[in-house]
């Protein structure tokens, strides 16, 4: 069935490209400027959502119902479905989210079904650049899970995806054509992503508080990076970086004290700073001593 339906589709390609070729007009459509575009039978379409730090956009094509028979004859049951029409509808996840219980990591995916009566197919390709499903490779999935198809409120005649049932950590999204609907929850961890996104952003400041105090530019942004890095969590790290900074403003005193908490946490650390960083501060605490009297 289902490569009856390529090569069907194949020929209808073949037919439309050999009426073109022959057609009075052909030389001027050939000829149109750069950017002009002639209707599309099924026009396309996206529908982006936020919910938490995460953000998913679905692209596609509309077919319409037209008066057709859709489920189990214009699209075949069993068989790979593109999931709309012309290129390939594609997903794309801004930050790592959970499906049907697995984790699937950010990125751009290729959305096909496999359409059946009572239970349908839902697959997530790693190929997100196809024109169709006619090329798909079941061993690119990334992810496929069931969900069961129920009856739509209301008739939809032309297709679309639609987002619903949104929190900071989940949404619902709903595929609605002719008296169907399926739909699936997609979920993020939230605080998880936060949290990386705040220790990302410290370890940036970190950094560069460090080469603010090395060239003595920029103290004073120096100096509140680094209080917020301290505010999270004291280190030997940041607490070395507030001694320095503070030595840096003529602060011995203050710097001496930064500094003995810094050797503090060294020693109280899991896992301990290297050997030759502790060696140093200690060579500049004893330093700091001499210039605080």
């Amino acid at each position: 069935m289902q490569q009856s339906f390529k090569l069907q589709g194949w020929r209808a390609l073949a037919v439309a490209g050999a009426l073109i070729a022959v057609s009075p007009g052909s030389r001027a459509a050939l000829a149109q400027p750069p950017g002009r575009q002639l209707p599309r039978p099924s026009p396309n379409a996206s529908v982006t959502q936020s919910f938490g730090v995460t953000e998913v956009t679905v692209r596609y094509s509309r077919p319409g119902v037209k008066g057709r028979v859709i489920w189990g004859k214009l699209v075949p049951y069993g068989d790979v479905w593109r999931t709309g029409a012309n290129e390939n509808t594609t997903i794309r996840f801004s930050t790592p989210v959970r499906i049907d219980g697995k984790e699937l990591p950010a990125g751009i995916y290729g959305l096909q079904t496999i359409p059946g009566p009572d239970d349908w197919v839902i697959i997530l390709s790693k190929d997100a650049d196809e024109w169709g499903a006619f090329a798909y490779k079941p061993d690119h999935d990334a992810l496929r899970f069931h969900v069961k198809p129920v009856a739509a409120a209301e008739p939809q005649e032309w297709m679309s995806f639609d987002f619903r049932n949104l929190s900071d950590t989940s949404a619902v999204l709903a595929l609605r054509w002719e008296k169907l609907e399926v739909a699936w929850k997609i979920e993020v961890d939230t605080s998880r992503q936060l949290a990386e996104g705040a220790q990302s952003e410290q370890r940036w400041q970190d950094g560069a508080a460090a080469w603010c105090i090395q060239s003595g530019t920029c103290l004073q942004d120096a100096a509140r990076w680094i209080d917020a890095s301290i505010a999270v969590a004291p280190t030997f790290s940041n607490q070395r970086a507030k001694a320095r900074l503070l030595a840096r403003q003529n602060d011995y005193k203050g710097a001496v004290a930064a500094g003995e908490r810094a050797l503090a946490a060294a020693h109280a650390a899991k896992q301990p700073p290297p050997p030759a960083q502790v060696s140093d501060l200690e060579t500049q605490i004893a330093a700091w001593k001499g210039k605080a009297r």
